[in-house]
Parts: structure tokens; sequence; C-alpha cells
């Protein structure tokens, strides 16, 4: 089978493509350096040089609470392109089936926890990244659409906050595990982290989101979004108290009240996928915490 993965250089699709390897398919890997998929003509290319026949759309222009609040135009903007056009040209060269990974950041700021895929339209997102929210939500209207029109085979999973080895450790763009753990690692007297520490999250180690990414796409074929997570629930402060320890990180945690805590709550009913397709996450985080430290350490210049 001939498998597209856009987004296959970056953060999830590396760790798809690897797992696609390891079953024995040679999936076309779609990068932004080749293929810029917010641009009409970038992407026809891209399905005419692949000529795919499944498509996983992971391409996406996202970041942690600062990244959003700078780029809130263009996060809306380039994640509505990219699956528009992904979902059109699937259309127009007969592919058999679209896997797209949406995000969390699509649920109501005050959606109930955990949080049912049945409650994705009753509210509006946490503001700081409603517009990236918004743009994978329409996305997912898309596929719906696709496929009551036309019989397109597109589904749309709904992931809990990623983490693991090879995530993007930029300070301005990161989301907050990676911002921990550099942070820490750093640090000696001192780390100086945003908000109060009381807003709480699910994160899903990464090889456990593309174990369920391939799942789906082997044995789902409906229209409703599927939540992807473990349905455990970490507060932030709790959180930064567990990544000291794995780095022995020693100092002191100063919580800057005066910058935004993002959604208040956020843990994921995970009941749809293990009944759908047989999902269940496998990592703890106490030990994907330790291999993401590990590769981020190991990661580091050798300082001479």
């Amino acid at each position: 089978m001939r498998v597209v993965v856009t987004g296959g250089g970056g953060f999830l699709g590396s760790h798809l493509v690897e797992q696609l390897r390891q079953r024995g398919d040679d999936p076309f890997v779609a990068r932004r350096a080749d293929y810029d998929l917010t641009r009409w003509d970038d992407a026809e290319r891209l399905f005419r040089d692949a000529q795919p026949e499944l498509v996983f759309h992971l391409a996406a222009e996202v970041g942690g609470i600062g990244a959003n609040r700078a780029n809130p135009g263009r996060y809306w903007y380039a994640n509505l392109m990219m699956g528009a056009h992904v979902l059109e040209l699937s259309r127009l060269n007969g592919v058999g089936k679209v896997v797209t990974a949406g995000t969390v950041c699509a649920y109501p700021k005050f959606t109930p926890v955990p949080f049912s895929e049945d409650d994705l339209w009753n509210g509006y997102p946490e503001e700081t990244n409603a517009p990236y929210g918004i743009a994978k939500k329409s996305v997912l209207v898309g596929a719906q659409s696709y496929r009551a029109q036309y019989g397109t085979n597109a589904i749309f999973l709904l992931p809990a906050n990623l983490y693991g080895p090879r995530d993007n450790f930029d300070l301005q763009t990161s989301h907050v595990i990676p911002a921990l753990i550099r942070k820490m690692v750093a640090a000696e007297d001192e780390v100086v982290l945003w908000g109060d520490g009381s807003p709480t999250r699910e994160f899903l180690y990464v090889d456990d989101c593309a174990e369920g990414l391939l799942l789906a796409a082997d044995r789902y074929d409906g229209a409703e979004p599927v939540n992807l997570g473990t349905s455990e629930e970490i507060s932030i402060r709790d959180l930064a108290e567990l990544v000291a320890e794995l780095t022995g990180f020693g100092g002191e945690i100063v919580w800057d009240a005066s910058m935004p805590n993002g959604q208040p709550r956020r843990s994921l009913d995970v009941s749809r996928a293990k009944q759908l397709f047989g999902f269940e996450a496998r990592t703890s985080l106490r030990d994907g915490l330790a291999r993401t430290i590990e590769w981020y350490r190991a990661s580091l210049p050798v300082a001479r």
C-alpha cells in the first residue's frame, strides 16, 4: 500500500514513520521543506508524486501557550488550509483512507472531565489556543462532510498532549513537558513557571499515539471523532515536581501567577478507542518522562 505521512519529519510523524517501517511499509515522508501544504500547488504536487492509497495527515503548526498567543492568525490559517487541501486532494485522487490527527485543544474550555467526544461542540475552546483548536475542529467537519457527500473514508482522532523523544525543546514554542525538562536540566537554583500550577493535563507518550494511529487506520472506518489518551490526569504542579525528581533538579520552583494557566482541566474518556479499535496506552507517565529526559540529555552538545 502506498502510504503518505504529512509532517513525517516532525515529532509525531517521525515516530509513526518508524512504526510503519517496522511493519514492512515504505511510507512517503512529506516534509515541510519539500511540500508546504498551506499552498495548493505544493499539496497537489505531493499527491502527484506519492499517489497515495492511505494518508496520515499529521502536519500542523502548533506550540505551547506562548506560541499560540503570538501566532493566533497563523495557527488558524495554516492548520485549516493544510487540512482542507489534504481532504480535497484525497477526494480528487481517490485515496482509500485519510487518518487525521486533531487536538485536545478543540474541546470547550469547561468541558466536564473526563472529556467525552460527544461534548466537543458544547462550548468555545480555551482562549489562548482557540484559533488552533477551531481550525482543527473545522477539519473534522470537512472530513464528515466529505464522507457524507463523496464517500471519502476520513477518520479523525483527538490525542491528548503528546511528549517523548524528539519533542520540540525550544522554550519559545515548546509545550509544557519539554519546557520543564529543558529548564530543570539547565538550572541549578531556580526555575520560573507560568501560572499557578493548578491546571491539570493528560499526557500521551508519542509511541503510544503512533500505535493508536495505526490501529485506527487498520480497524476504524467511522465518522465520529475518537480520543486517544491514558485517562490519567495530573496537575502541572505535580508534573513539575515529578520532572524535578527525575532530572535531579533540587532548586526552587517559582510560579508566575501573572501568566496564563490555560485550560483549567484536561482528561479524556478513552473508552471509545478501546471499544472501536482496541487501543490502550501502554507507557506510564513516569517511564515516558524518564525516556524523554534520557533522550534530551543524550542530544545535548558534549562540553569540550
